[in-house]
């Protein structure tokens, strides 16, 4: 008898512990991709947050970059690298660097087979599937064109995109959370989030009620967003780090490389990457671990950061 009331006391204590682990994770806030819609002539036009976010992020970008333009004090010689009316002009190559870079880097990157076979859906951006690895590369070409068609010097361009562009990676990343996308791995956190759809409740063999998983995208909005952001500001207004050219642009792509290299650990590897010989999707897997996609392309920019930071210092 004592026996057994020993077995039932056990049984209880593994339920209530059960029961507490279910209800500290979170439940997904019920948001829509959509802010608001309307029908005119037979179609329906929508405003989504994706496409707020991206309107956001240059908006408060493009101001960053005036405001650092406006006060020579902060450059080489007080002499800012671009005129207001250049920089009006360089936004809309960095729009089209941002899209076209951003989708041909998702389609090189993530889905090539894929897309060898439908390649007339490449352009079809508003299915999803955007690279920010890519969309770099973009943005890298459409001012290095930029700066040499007017004679602006690069290296201090380049900072002062560097500086105006975590707004956007915050708006971005808040996004892709209502949007419930780009979710993390499975975990039992107390703020793990269980996001809807069976893709998401898709958690390995054996795991216990709801398949909670990281808010990845919001660690992602946090480090490269904000974080990143106040650390370049605090450097460049307090620090005078735009008098060494080349220098805050090394900073952001390294500590970019380095945040997003970090939450890949916690963040869902792409599904075309996970396999049963492979459930954390590594593309490169050596001793018993590996890297993802994501930290496999964040090596270049954080060595490119590095060198960066160096050779600036090396010219002071």
């Amino acid at each position: 008898m004592a026996c057994d009331a020993g077995k039932l006391k056990v049984d209880f204590t593994a339920r209530r512990g059960k029961d507490m682990l279910m209800q500290a994770i979170l439940a997904y806030p019920d948001f829509s991709p959509e802010i608001f819609s309307i029908s005119l002539f037979g179609m329906e036009f929508a405003l989504r947050w994706y496409a707020l976010a991206y309107i956001a992020g240059i908006l408060v970008g493009w101001r960053l970059t005036a405001g650092l333009l406006r006060r020579k004090t902060l450059w080489p010689m007080e002499r800012p690298p671009m005129t207001p009316a250049q920089l009006e002009a360089l936004v809309t190559w960095l729009i089209l660097g941002v899209i076209l870079g951003g989708r041909l880097g998702f389609v090189l990157f993530y889905k090539p087979a894929y897309y060898l076979q439908n390649p007339v859906e490449i352009p079809m951006v508003w299915h999803g599937g955007m690279s920010f690895h890519g969309g770099l590369l973009g943005v890298v070409l459409a001012l290095v064109i930029f700066c040499r068609r007017h004679e602006i010097a690069l290296l201090p361009a380049a900072d002062a995109l560097a500086v105006a562009t975590p707004p956007g990676l915050f708006f971005g990343r808040i996004a892709n959370f209502v949007n419930a996308e780009l979710w993390g791995r499975p975990s039992h956190a107390p703020w793990a989030v269980v996001f809807p759809g069976p893709a998401a409740q898709d958690c390995p063999a054996g795991w216990e009620g709801p398949c909670a998983r990281h808010p990845s995208q919001l660690y992602e909005a946090g480090l490269e967003g904000l974080v990143l952001g106040v650390l370049l500001l605090v450097l460049v207004y307090r620090r005078g780090w735009l008098k060494r050219p080349g220098q805050t642009a090394g900073l952001f792509f390294l500590g970019y490389g380095l945040a997003r290299f970090a939450v890949e650990f916690f963040r869902q590897a792409d599904a075309q990457f996970v396999t049963p010989d492979n459930p954390m999707g590594w593309v490169l897997r050596f001793a018993g671990t590996g890297v993802s996609m994501g930290q496999l392309l964040s090596l270049p920019m954080m060595a490119l950061g590095i060198a960066l930071i160096a050779a600036a210092r090396r010219r002071a």
